[in-house]
């Protein structure tokens, strides 16, 4: 069972929450975790941080910045939050990605076309068709 009072220096901390140290003092940088005490010459971390850049990493994992990953921890211990506002948060990454995807499709179909351009491969680069289209001027 784990002990809610436990601390951790920060090397300790980082390998809990499986991250470098360096991302733990980024981290604190950007107020996503505070920064401890000084105790007896070095820092010591709650047992709760490491679950909190376990979220932040799993936030990220699913597209979320870090500024939404630090408003959807605010959402987490705000007993007055409802999971509606969490769930319109997810909503607009949904939409975002969605975005993405279509922005991302549209960028594959035309590498198709431009590679579907170049029909004789042994043509000079200097003739090749796809470096012709970045040189084009629109």
């Amino acid at each position: 069972m784990k002990n809610e009072n436990e601390t951790f220096t920060i090397g300790k901390l980082a390998e809990r929450a499986g991250v470098n140290v360096e991302t733990v003092r980024f981290y604190e940088r950007k107020g996503l975790i505070q920064k401890p005490q000084n105790s007896i010459g070095y820092r010591k971390y709650p047992n709760s941080d490491a679950a909190k850049i376990k979220f932040i990493k799993k936030t990220q994992e699913l597209g979320f910045t870090l500024k939404e990953a630090k408003e959807l921890l605010e959402l987490r211990v705000n007993k007055a939050a409802k999971c509606s506002s969490v769930k319109n948060k997810t909503d607009l990454k949904i939409k975002e990605v969605a975005e993405k995807i279509n922005d991302l499709q549209k960028i594959k179909n035309t590498l198709i076309k431009l590679s579907e351009s170049c029909s004789n491969k042994d043509v000079s680069v200097t003739e090749c068709p796809i470096i012709e289209s970045f040189e084009e001027i629109k």
